[in-house]
């Protein structure tokens, strides 16, 4: 289930349409991306990380979102709802949008060498 809310992620596409199941997937999927770059997990609130924590499920160094991996997440599901196939003809595709990398890079760990 995302942290963040199907309503937010639904106001943030501007289509109303699309299933919720839909869009909890590619929610999912936008979350995930972040979490990767990050080298981090991140929860909804203090509670839901302090449970994960006495689960042994959080990781390393995990962390309560905040506004601006908000925003890189919703970038991303952006991207993952426009580009609905593998390849798309005539743009230029990233790894990660140089938004949400912006927006992420200030709290990721682990950089390696």
């Amino acid at each position: 289930m995302p942290v963040i809310s199907i309503p937010i992620a639904r106001q943030h596409l501007r289509d109303p349409d699309d299933d919720d199941q839909y869009l909890e997937l590619l929610l999912n999927a936008a979350e995930d991306q972040a979490m990767r770059y990050l080298n981090r997990r991140f929860y909804a609130d203090t509670e839901a990380m302090n449970a994960a924590v006495l689960a042994d499920e959080a990781g390393e160094s995990p962390i309560v979102i905040n506004a601006s991996i908000i925003a890189a997440c919703l970038l991303i599901l952006g991207h993952l709802y426009a580009n609905r196939e593998d390849e798309v003809s005539g743009t230029i595709i990233s790894e990660l949008s140089m938004g949400s990398r912006a927006l992420l890079t200030p709290y990721r760990v682990g950089w390696g060498i």
